[in-house]
């Protein structure tokens, strides 16, 4: 037994140390989403630009878009919010998720750094994104013509995520269904979207 406690140091010494290796094998940026494959949850929040209208899920555009989720006090979303507007201006439709913002804030925000967004939702409570499993902003899901969503981006979306990421997955969005082609993708292009 003396022996043992002797040694008892050195065994937790190796668990801890494997532990550690074995976290730092994993990929940070790897969030998975419970949601894939699953509808956009249900809501019914007021919009930044209008406290007056109401938007639900069935009030989104029944064709694919992002929906980004976004607030005025995340750093990174400053650094996205360029890119977000030229792909709006490519027509690619997208609805923001403001998260836990003071809205005439937002509000400003939109109007100093132009507005991507088909509308904003205010979620001042933060019960949308938790929903969603957002882990913080930004956050960006791809949503099929169903309300389905098919893919998730935990960070900034850039010219490299849009190209590698999302827009092979958009493209295809907008001419076939998921089931169609779903089966033809990569595991690797699948495995980036949880």
């Amino acid at each position: 037994m003396a022996r043992f406690r002797l040694f008892l140091p050195l065994l937790v010494f190796v668990a801890l140390a494997v532990l550690f290796w074995r976290g730092l094998s994993l990929n940070p940026q790897h969030l998975p989403s419970v949601l894939l494959d699953k509808p956009v949850p249900e809501f019914s929040l007021a919009t930044v630009t209008d406290a007056d209208a109401i938007v639900r899920r069935v009030d989104l555009p029944a064709k694919p878009l992002l929906l980004n989720v976004w607030a005025t006090w995340c750093i990174a979303c400053r650094v996205e919010h360029p890119f977000l507007n030229k792909l709006a201006g490519q027509g690619v439709p997208i609805v923001g998720v403001n998260l836990k913002d003071d809205v005439p804030e937002a509000r400003k925000w939109l109007e100093k750094f132009h507005n991507p967004y088909l509308f904003s939702i205010a979620d001042t409570e933060g019960r949308l994104a938790l929903d969603l499993g957002v882990y913080g902003a930004p956050e960006t899901f791809l949503v099929d013509a169903q309300g389905t969503i098919r893919c998730k981006h935990t960070g900034v979306v850039d010219d490299r995520i849009w190209q590698t990421k999302l827009q092979p997955l958009y493209e295809r969005l907008q001419s076939q269904p998921w089931e169609e082609f779903a089966g033809e993708l990569s595991d690797s292009l699948l495995s980036r979207c949880q």
